[in-house]
């Protein structure tokens, strides 16, 4: 076994020729509790599949049990003709080899066919060694080795560079590499753009929509599994089911079954009501005594109820800003920043207004988590100055911060400590509001799973109600319904929202502004995502990735001078738009509340008295309010038309 890749010989089935993943009537416990029940699939060969289910109901276990690192308590797990299955380990290498000789000796076959032809065997068996090196493409294996590691982000200096030197994130991208490289007839991925940046991910996109092999691959990336696979197998309850296609047609399948289901179920409720009211009403009556005794009998008969099993995530709600501020919120004028002697980013020029939502581009390494931490004030600029609104709050949110969340406290006793003025029920309000209800806040942090601790890193970043959400990697330990939560959460915030995201989804769907970081600075990008995209399979994206200078395309110091001066303008128009937009919507609830006053008070049978003189003037006085509504409703949307007007615009 090499790292990176399980080497597994196995037996050809009877069945080989209708699939390679044989899984019947399998079942799997832990402690007593059921995780795979009675579960049945076959992936055929060449099938790439990707596997999906939330968070701990077992996809990863189920991986476990293909490879055989864990026995089923009953059932069978058969894989037939791949004598490689390929899985990525959870522990980073470690090896003083060079990135690329690392990647080039998980391929196990061709290094001891290697070895042994330089060990001056008998011209025959040389001779056969090399039809066997020829047959196994070996005359390729160091530009394909090199060709994923630079799809992965390590430049050709960096692939000669000793693995031990890389730290563990880049290292898990090392193993990925290998298993890739080796080329497994079975390649099983347990999140494997966890480690990745944008650019990577594209990459390994890519490269999986055209593996030639079985995959099987658990991602929390929709768009990657739009991409890449055309299978679906969805985990739920312990049962697998199988889709055809990507994950919108997988979701969009789903939920016209769960809308059958309701109706189903709806329609044996009333009949059970129905059945249940004739008994009540007439078991009791000498002449019907007989017909209700028949109807519970045919009562307790029926099919049970239809389960409607609902894929929900745990919530996740920012509290709004408190006060609307004056833009701008944040001016960075020539920063440099870094660490130590080593300057990261320079001649930094950027400004973050209240409503702006912008996500940072750019390879791993060149600094967009450098400049999201001068942001949260982790950093100071060597040189140059950044001011803020005197009132501005901001939450700041960062992968690595799991790690800090200590063992043996509860998410109540973290929160408490944070905020120690607040009362109890404000603090587990506020707990609620990221899932930890009830029991769920006195649970040990230990026993939290990667997406809890990330949602009570929301909790905690929040707790201030900030104007500005600085998330570094958000969604890295989320499943798919938890990552569309915080979508929606993000976009029902007012606030500003700085985004670094490996996730082109979350990206598409909440960022409205882009920054670039390459040459070693941050500037506007003037283009969209998938403009952004389409550079990266050009010249210039090996040289973003490698950090080597290239051609400035951004605005040189005068045409950004300008560009800040509209953007100023552009402020003093839609200044006043947010103004009469808050004032409209106060006006709108207010006379809401008015219009319901009215008819409630309409609605009482002693106002139509011949002698009660009120409801002429009421009437009245319901027409001008809704009449008041619908002009309010009006200039509301006028005013909020021409403000997406101006941002679209801009």
């Amino acid at each position: 076994m090499t790292f990176g890749i399980r080497l597994k010989l196995t037996t050809v089935f009877v069945h080989e020729w209708l699939s390679m993943l044989h899984v019947r009537n399998l079942t799997y416990r832990i402690a007593g509790r059921t995780i795979i029940d009675d579960a049945s699939l076959d992936i055929s060969r060449g099938h790439r599949c990707g596997l999906v289910g939330i968070n701990g109901s077992g996809k990863t276990t189920l991986f476990g049990l293909i490879t055989g690192d864990l026995l089923p308590d009953d059932g069978l797990v058969q894989v037939s003709g791949a004598k490689r299955i390929g899985i990525v380990e959870q522990e980073a290498p470690t090896s003083d080899k060079s990135l690329l000789d690392f990647v080039l000796s998980s391929d196990k076959a061709i290094t001891e066919l290697q070895a042994e032809a330089e060990s001056n065997p008998q011209p025959n068996r040389l001779a056969e060694i090399y039809d066997l090196l020829r047959d196994m493409d070996a005359q390729t294996a160091v530009s394909r080795a090199a060709s994923i590691l630079s799809g992965l982000g390590f430049d050709e200096t960096e692939q000669g560079r000793p693995c031990n030197e890389f730290s563990g994130g880049w290292r898990m991208r090392v193993a990925l590499a290998c298993t890739l490289f080796a080329r497994p007839e079975l390649l099983l991925l347990d999140e494997p753009t966890n480690h990745l940046d944008l650019e990577s991910t594209l990459w390994l996109k890519t490269f999986l929509a055209r593996f030639p092999g079985t995959l099987v691959v658990i991602s929390h990336d929709r768009d990657l599994l739009n991409q890449s696979v055309k299978r679906i197998i969805h985990l739920e309850n312990g049962k697998l089911h199988s889709y055809q296609g990507g994950y919108d047609q997988f979701r969009k399948k789903t939920s016209e079954l769960t809308s059958q289901r309701e109706m189903e179920r709806n329609k044996q409720v009333k009949e059970r009501e129905r059945i249940q009211a004739f008994v009540t009403r007439f078991r009791a009556k000498a002449t019907k005594a007989r017909q209700a005794q028949s109807r519970l009998k045919f009562l307790e008969k029926m099919d049970p109820l239809i389960d409607i099993v609902e894929t929900q995530s745990a919530p996740i709600h920012f509290p709004q800003p408190k006060e609307l501020l004056a833009p701008p919120l944040v001016t960075i004028n020539n920063v440099s920043l870094g660490y130590g002697d080593k300057t990261v980013l320079r001649n930094l020029n950027l400004q973050i207004d209240p409503d702006d939502r912008i996500a940072i581009l750019g390879a791993n390494g060149l600094g967009k988590s450098t400049l999201i931490k001068l942001l949260a004030e982790k950093l100071k600029p060597i040189n140059g100055t950044l001011q803020h609104s005197t009132k501005l709050k901001f939450g700041y949110f960062s992968q690595d911060q799991t790690d800090q969340l200590s063992d043996g406290a509860t998410p109540f006793e973290i929160l408490q400590h944070r905020v120690s003025l607040s009362t109890e029920e404000a603090l587990r309000s506020h707990l609620g509001a990221f899932g930890f209800s009830g029991a769920s806040a006195d649970t040990d942090i230990a026993n939290l799973s990667g997406g809890e601790k990330s949602r009570l890193l929301f909790c905690l970043m929040s707790t201030n109600a900030p104007n500005l959400l600085l998330l570094d990697e958000p969604t890295n330990h989320l499943d798919i319904m938890g990552r569309e939560s915080l979508i929606s959460s993000l976009n029902n915030y007012t606030g500003a929202v700085i985004l670094v995201s490996h996730d082109t989804h979350i990206i598409n769907l909440v960022a409205e502004r882009l920054w670039l970081v390459s040459d070693g600075t941050c500037s506007p990008y003037e283009g969209t995502l998938d403009n952004y995209q389409d550079s990266l399979s050009g010249p210039r994206a090996t040289l973003q990735k490698t950090g080597l200078s290239v051609k400035n395309e951004s605005p040189g110091p005068v045409s950004r001078r300008r560009q800040r001066q509209k953007r100023a303008e552009k402020r003093e128009n839609t200044t006043e738009l947010r103004r009469l937009i808050k004032l409209s919507g106060q006006k709108i609830d207010d006379l809401s509340k008015v219009i319901g006053d009215l008819e409630r008070e309409l609605a009482d049978p002693e106002i139509y008295n011949s002698e009660n003189s009120q409801f002429a003037n009421l009437s009245q006085h319901l027409d001008k309010a809704r009449k008041q509504l619908s002009t309010e409703e009006q200039t509301w949307l006028s005013a909020l038309e021409k403000l997406e007007s101006e941002k679209a615009s801009s």
